[in-house]
């Protein structure tokens, strides 16, 4: 509750970020400040996409939101400094076609993975678990983009999209940290 209401929020916007540093914490520090989030004091939450939500460009959001506000966000992140070492996050989305009915949020966070494999593959978590609540039906083992397909021919499902970030670890020690996230404005 915010100030004495239930905070349902109306707005959101999808970001990325990619952060380097010796310092573990500082290299995640800098993945925020790319994804242009640093400023605000995020609350994670979990994976639902409310009702009525409208999602927005990164400016748009951005520009509802002060330096120092709580800000309720799902976020993936992985980090690592091994050499060579490719990491991953990706958030998926899936919106319902009828509005009131609330969607999917999904965060990966992987390593080895490159960022359209990474992205695809939280669209189809998000998609899927938005699937099973509506009663779409399909088959897990058919591949993603004929389940997409399916669903977007079912008429349930409007709208499925991601955000992903790669980034590979360099040999001189530092950390590297990808971030990706849906922010809630408004």
């Amino acid at each position: 509750m915010i100030n004495g209401e239930m905070f349902m929020p109306s707005q959101a916007f999808m970001t990325k970020g990619v952060g380097r540093h010796k310092e573990r914490l500082t290299s995640f520090e800098l993945a925020l400040r790319d994804a242009q989030i640093a400023q605000y004091n995020l609350v994670r939450v979990s994976s639902i996409w409310p009702p009525h939500c409208e999602l927005k460009s990164p400016a748009e959001g951005l520009g509802s939101l002060r330096a120092g506000q709580v800000v309720f966000a799902v976020v993936a992140e992985a980090a690592t400094n091994e050499p060579s070492r490719l990491a991953a996050s990706a958030i998926g989305l899936a919106i319902p076609a009828d509005p009131a009915h609330h969607g999917y949020i999904s965060e990966h966070h992987a390593f080895g993975l490159r960022t359209e494999p990474a992205g695809d593959y939280a669209e189809d978590l998000a998609a899927s678990m938005l699937a099973t609540v509506l009663g779409v039906e399909f088959d897990p083992e058919q591949a993603w983009d004929e389940r997409r397909e399916q669903w977007l021919l079912s008429g349930e499902i409007v709208r499925t999209l991601n955000v992903s970030c790669t980034a590979e670890a360099e040999d001189d020690g530092r950390w590297v940290t990808v971030v990706s996230a849906v922010v809630f404005c408004g």
